[in-house]
């Protein structure tokens, strides 16, 4: 139920060094069912980028991409301020509901 770029931040934070495009891709896959075209996610990723809530940095070429170097991605202090937040917000809305069971509270 979170947002695309929070789920898009989640994943970040889960792969720490290796978060760049091709692992993301398959961390959201894994664990939120959610295919990303690769040009979705390098978008999303510039906006995240351009409001602060990450950064990006270049590693160096390796021969196992032909000489191409990935753009790892880190979530800011920012970005984790917000997430933070928003996960929180959830949590009070969730509070008291008892949905693993059917009922609500």
């Amino acid at each position: 139920m979170t947002s695309p770029k929070r789920k898009l931040r989640l994943a970040i934070l889960r792969l720490r060094d290796n978060a760049y495009g091709v692992t993301i891709r398959a961390e959201l896959a894994d664990r939120a069912g959610r295919t990303v075209a690769p040009g979705a996610l390098y978008t999303a990723l510039e906006r995240l980028e351009t409001k602060g809530l990450i950064t990006s940095r270049m590693s160096e070429p390796t021969p196992q991409r032909g000489g191409r170097a990935k753009r790892h991605a880190t979530v800011t202090a920012a970005g984790m301020e917000a997430l933070t937040r928003a996960l929180q917000a959830y949590e009070r809305l969730l509070d008291g509901l008892n949905l693993v069971r059917g009922a609500h509270a």
